[in-house]
């Protein structure tokens, strides 16, 4: 389950664990203009945890799921339209 909510300056997408028990804390992805941060809470430590991508490395996370195993590189569009 998981929602999206559009705030001032970013998109919130949560992410509810609702699976088989144990149950994983929420996890809050912030969508900014320049990057992507990922959060979630740890009970060990007490606190958010956090990190942060570019939106290259955002682009890379989401071709990776995609791919098999090796070294990859992906090519910047042409901003030109050919």
């Amino acid at each position: 389950m998981f929602t999206i909510e559009h705030e001032f300056d970013s998109t919130v997408i949560t992410l509810i664990d609702d699976g088989a028990a144990p149950l994983q804390e929420d996890v809050i992805i912030n969508g900014f203009a320049e990057c992507i941060t990922v959060e979630q809470f740890s009970p060990r430590t007490d606190e958010v945890m956090r990190i942060t991508l570019s939106l290259e490395q955002l682009r890379d996370l989401a071709a990776a799921l995609d791919l098999p195993e090796g070294v990859y590189s992906l090519r910047q569009p042409d901003r030109r339209g050919s």
